[in-house]
C-alpha cells in the first residue's frame, strides 16, 4: 500500500531555512495550507521538538505534533520538505529532508512505519534529497509495501 496521503502538492523542492525552529515551521505550514491541521498544529510540534528531538539519522528529522495535539488535526496528511543544503538541528545532526505528519486517530502509526521503510536506507533519503522533480519523490514512496 502507498501513502494514500501523500501528493505533489504537499512536497517542496530545494527549500533553504536557517535553523531548526524555520524548518519546523515550514513544515507544518505546508500541512496547515493543504488543509490537514488546524494553524496551532505548527506551534505543537516546536513543542514537541524541545521535549525529544525529531531527529531520525540519515539526515532525515519527523517533526510532529505534541500528543494533546491531536484535536488540531483534520485529517491525516504528510509534508516532505527537500533541504538540499542541510539544516542544523543540534548536536551536529545535520537534517536535508524534513518529513512532516499529522495523523488522525491511530494513523499516524502506519504513516511513520511507511515513511520507516523508505528512510532506513541512507541511499534512499539521498535519492529524495537529490530528486528533480516531485514526481521522482513520489515514485520512491510509492514502492513501499
Amino acid at each position: 500500500m502507498s501513502l494514500p496521503i501523500l501528493s505533489a502538492e504537499t512536497i517542496l523542492l530545494n527549500a533553504k531555512v536557517d535553523n531548526k525552529e524555520s524548518a519546523i515551521r515550514l513544515t507544518g505550514n505546508v500541512l496547515v495550507e493543504k488543509g490537514y491541521v488546524d494553524a496551532g498544529y505548527v506551534e505543537k510540534m516546536l513543542e514537541r521538538e524541545e521535549l525529544t528531538s525529531t531527529y531520525m539519522g540519515n539526515f532525515v528529522a519527523i517533526p510532529h505534533g505534541t500528543e494533546d495535539a491531536k484535536q488540531s488535526v483534520k485529517e491525516s496528511g504528510i509534508a516532505i520538505i527537500q533541504v538540499p543544503g542541510g539544516v542544523d538541528f543540534g548536536n551536529g545532526n545535520i537534517v536535508k529532508l524534513l518529513i512532516g505528519i499529522a495523523g488522525k486517530g491511530d494513523e499516524h502509526l502506519e504513516i511513520l512505519s511507511k515513511i520507516a521503510i523508505v528512510c532506513s536506507e541512507e541511499e534512499n533519503v539521498l535519492s529524495v534529497v537529490n530528486a528533480a522533480s516531485k514526481e521522482e519523490i513520489l515514485a520512491l514512496f510509492e514502492g513501499v509495501n
